[in-house]
């Protein structure tokens, strides 16, 4: 359930904002927000990350749909599992949705943070999949960690009842 309530929630939330973005920006809009560095700026992306391939919008939107049905086949298999996994898989499901949605609806993707360090121009869908990769890391690195100490519990087991 965790899984399908984010998901949902970043597609909701993504496609609000660049509604929001597209009814009071206008294309090359910039707006700094207060002292952060951080600002708005509302750009038009018909490629992928980094303006690379422009044109290809509806391209990379389905390869959007097949990652998610990817997603979804390796969560039905039972391959992501605990909160760190289903969360972050929901994360970029949800953003991988998100930007989905643009490339069929309207052939580009909007795109309106520009972060302070100045490495492009993000959208909230693109912040989500970050985040998610983050929090799939951590559920795959926990697993790995707990199966880690299973085995070494199985292997010190037999040892412990051979010295009885």
């Amino acid at each position: 359930m965790l899984f399908y309530f984010i998901a949902l929630l970043v597609t909701l939330v993504d496609q609000g904002t660049k509604m929001a973005v597209r009814m009071y920006m206008e294309v090359g809009d910039t707006m700094r927000l207060g002292d952060s560095g951080m600002q708005l700026q509302h750009y038009e992306n018909s490629g992928m990350a980094g303006s690379l391939f422009q044109g290809n919008a509806r391209l990379f939107g389905v390869v959007a749909i097949l990652f998610v049905a990817g997603m979804m086949y390796y969560r039905r298999k039972g391959e992501i599992r605990g909160f760190w996994m289903q969360a972050g898989a929901g994360f970029m499901v949800g953003g991988a949705l998100g930007n989905a949605v643009d490339r069929f609806v309207y052939a580009r993707v909007t795109d309106f943070l520009v972060f302070p360090s100045g490495r492009g121009i993000l959208n909230l869908a693109d912040v989500a999949i970050n985040v998610g990769v983050v929090m799939l890391v951590i559920g795959m690195l926990i697993r790995a960690f707990q199966s880690y100490r299973a085995k070494r519990l199985r292997n010190a087991l037999p040892k412990i009842e051979r010295s009885q």
